[in-house]
């Protein structure tokens, strides 16, 4: 773009979307008493496409394959397993094996069946499968893998039923195949305009034998439900309390169960010295020691809490006794990489930033159901690699993996937390110390204090230029242990990634396959160092990419400010791809970039790449001394974001409305990792404890602005979209902080220093006296 030309002025040339074609697709029809039907696909299928340097810089291992594409392709050998069936009153019902903890995939996945079924939304049964060992990688909900993977498998699958429905229409009828149409769950001739349903159909076009089937899918501009805004297939259970969540469910002599829990990290029992007074409490029927504190089970949860906070515990050392924050960031700084030396014809910017401890800060706490018998296990909560979940407990309980049933619930958001599945395998622990049921469920404080955090890191970067060009991006990346026991879905790869090496190579492996610049930087290196694995860690939404990419966006604001270049002209000109330079000139253009702003309040923008989806996201910030009318901590007073516009390309959009619903909880939780959501860590616990000193985006600090820009379709298949905004939000906000205040930020969140702004809770016990404790001095 030359200085003259505007973002106006390129409105109207996104590329053209392009489509699968008439492809075709094996499928299979299985032998059912009624018809059911699955998919077949081939690793050419879904390869992906060669990615061409056509700029100086040379690809990064993402931009070839990255971590999507391994997830999609590890779930190839087991397509043929994911089936649909249509029951006698009409309806298509699908066991959709992934979790659905809030992003919407239950709704896109019976979007799929409705398109190539021509089935009305509304017949569409989407349920969670159970864990099925035999889908080894195929049942793993993570990297934004969902939609992607699924894509096709369930459109073949449908496509194939309605072609076995037709069949079974042209021998009922006695006319020929070409001459029916199926629409909305009816199949009529256009001869004789005689008329039959999928429900009278069902049993007829069911078959005795599995057999093969070749189907062409629905071209692009065939589309009639794919690319159009669906509000959510569960929206009326949700907001009316109907929708099942694990402690929703009752099973039978399943009571309420809590667990007292050390006061530091990960530390064990010694000795609990009032056991036959708390089993005497009201309500109480059992006490047990386990291996992560001592569990009480009662006839309600408040009965719980109160038995939890009369224990007398004595307590063993924790694993990050004496840890606090400026000791690990100091182990961090000790275990950087060193960067590549200057030369000195070149000048260069050198930063280093460090990112606290977060949760992921999930609505729905820790919670599972267990039933373990002296034969038998079964297990309900919400898990996104079951697999893992039910051979693993399978192997801590001594039984086999077939007398462990793992039943998936839906979830109250997840954001990386549900990878693992902690309280399902408490849960079981628990039951059988007991010999009952029980209904476990964490506190908010177990969750912060003793839960899964994003681990703490420092990003060194610097970046050399002469002659206004940049020649080199060099990364060093460190970071607390990541912790991927969860593997690829199955125990092999969950047992491999904690060995003693193994767990950096897996570490490393989805650092390479997740993190690349969007910008021709010259010379380009990104590496990453773990350190500590003394920490309950694990990903937290868009894993290592909001830390990497914020540091590395706030880096390019420098580059353009030494070179004397506009911020979004600056990147416009280094930007990789048309897609990319697409997003940034449109949140440029929405958001009105360059508008004058009074002092301390600015503009920043940001780009961000991933699973063959990019986005743009331009925020502007206040920085002046704010009020709010309410007698709250200082942090209320503190930086605002007041607007944001995002633009999104996923390729197509399966769900334009539940995309756009991705991308704002995605901005809120970069927000909220920038400015204000962090874990402080001292003498080796954490001092949030409750929602009210865990500063999460809330309403003051929410754009009263946000304008979220879907892109049309530039590619006929879908990317990932479930962490897509996090990192660029968080570089846009952090950038604008810089350009508002003058000094670019370098650790975050940026309330992290300074006064604390709380009282937090007592470690012993770590549960407030009553669940309204502390609540007043809430945001």
């Amino acid at each position: 773009m030359t200085d003259k030309e505007t973002p106006s002025a390129r409105r109207g040339q996104e590329p053209a979307a392009v489509g699968l074609g008439r492809r075709r697709f094996l499928g299979y029809v299985l032998a059912a008493s009624t018809l059911t039907v699955a998919a077949e696909l081939g690793e050419a299928l879904l390869a992906p496409d060669e990615a061409a340097a056509v700029v100086p810089s040379v690809p990064g291992p993402a931009e070839i394959y990255d971590l999507n594409d391994m997830l999609t392709h590890a779930t190839l050998p087991t397509a043929n397993l994911i089936t649909i069936r249509i029951d006698a009153d009409g309806t298509a019902s699908f066991a959709l094996p992934r979790a659905e903890v809030g992003q919407g995939i239950t709704t896109s996945s019976a979007m799929l069946i409705a398109e190539e079924l021509d089935l009305p939304l509304e017949r569409i049964r989407v349920t969670l499968a159970d864990a099925r060992p035999e889908l080894l990688f195929n049942q793993l909900t993570g990297g934004s893998n969902t939609t992607i993977s699924t894509f096709t498998p369930i459109r073949v699958a449908a496509a194939v039923a309605r072609g076995r429905l037709l069949k079974a229409a042209a021998l009922e009828l006695g006319e020929a195949l070409d001459i029916l149409t199926a629409k909305a769950g009816v199949i009529t001739s256009s001869a004789t305009g005689r008329s039959l349903t999928y429900g009278e159909l069902a049993e007829k076009a069911a078959a005795v034998t599995t057999g093969r089937v070749s189907v062409a899918l629905k071209e692009a501009a065939e589309f009639k439900v794919i690319g159009t805004a669906q509000g959510r297939v569960d929206a009326v259970e949700a907001v009316t309390g109907r929708k099942k969540f694990a402690m929703d469910l009752h099973i039978p002599d399943a009571l309420p169960t809590m667990v007292c829990r050390p006061p530091t990290i990960n530390g064990t029992v010694r000795s609990v010295d009032n056991l036959a007074e708390v089993r005497a409490m009201p309500g109480i029927t059992d006490v047990a020691t386990v291996s992560t504190g001592v569990a009480v089970r009662g006839r309600t949860f408040g009965q719980c809490i109160d038995a939890v906070r009369a224990l007398k515990v004595s307590w063993g050392p924790g694993s990050a006794e004496g840890a606090s924050d400026t000791t690990i960031r100091d182990e961090l700084r000790r275990a950087e990489l060193p960067l590549p030396a200057l030369d000195l014809l070149t000048e260069s910017v050198d930063a280093r930033f460090t990112f606290h401890f977060a949760s992921n800060s999930a609505l729905e706490t820790n919670c599972a159901i267990a039933d373990v018998r002296q034969d038998s296990a079964e297990i309900w909560g919400s898990m996104k690699s079951p697999i893992v979940a039910q051979e693993q407990i399978a192997l801590k309980l001594g039984l086999p993996v077939s007398a462990v049933t793992v039943h998936i619930t839906e979830g109250g958001g997840s954001f990386g937390r549900k990878l693992f599945h902690d309280a399902a395998a408490e849960a079981a622990e628990v039951s059988k110390a007991m010999g009952k049921p029980v209904k476990l469920m964490w506190h908010r404080t177990d969750d912060f204090r003793q839960g899964r955090t994003h681990p703490m890191a420092t990003s060194r970067v610097r970046a050399t230029y002469a002659l206004g060009q940049v020649l080199s991006y060099d990364q060093r990346h460190t970071s607390v242990a990541t912790d991927f026991g969860h593997g690829v879905g199955e125990i092999i790869t969950s047992e491999a990634a904690r060995l003693p090496v193994g767990d950096l190579a897996f570490s490393e492996t989805i650092f390479a396959l997740s993190q690349q610049t969007p910008y021709n930087f010259g010379v380009v290196t990104q590496l990453l160092s773990e350190t500590d694995k003394d920490f309950n860690t694990g990903s937290m939404r868009n894993i290592y990419s909001p830390n990497v990419r914020c540091a590395q966006e706030l880096v390019v604001d420098e580059l353009a400010g030494r070179m004397g270049k506009d911020p979004y002209r600056f990147r416009r000109e280094f930007v990789k791809d048309e897609r990319l330079r697409a997003v940034l000139d449109k949140v440029a253009d929405v958001g009105n970039w360059g508008r004058s702003m009074p002092a301390r309040t600015a503009q920043g923008i940001a780009l961000h790449p991933e699973y063959h989806a990019c986005v743009a996201v331009l925020a502007e910030i206040d920085c002046r001394p704010q009020t709010t009318g309410r007698k709250v901590r200082d942090a209320c007073t503190g930086p605002r974001v007041t607007k944001v516009v995002c633009a999104v390309d996923v390729g197509l959009a399966v769900n334009p409305q539940g995309l756009q619903a991705q991308m704002m909880g995605g901005i809120m939780d970069g927000i909220a990792i920038t400015l204000s959501s962090g874990l402080h860590l001292d003498d080796g616990h954490f001092l949030e404890g409750s929602w009210d000193n865990y500063f999460y985006t809330r309403q003051w600090n929410a754009p009263p602005e946000l304008e979220i820009v879907v892109m049309p379709p530039t590619t006929g298949r879908p990317g990932g979209a479930g962490e897509l905004a996090v990192a660029a939000a968080a570089a846009a906000v952090a950038c604008a902080y810089g350009r508002a205040t003058g000094t670019m930020p370098t650790s975050f969140p940026i309330n992290h220093a300074g006064p604390l702004g709380f009282d937090p809770l007592p470690t012993t016990p770590p549960i407030p006296a009553s669940p309204t404790d502390g609540l007043n001095r809430a945001f």
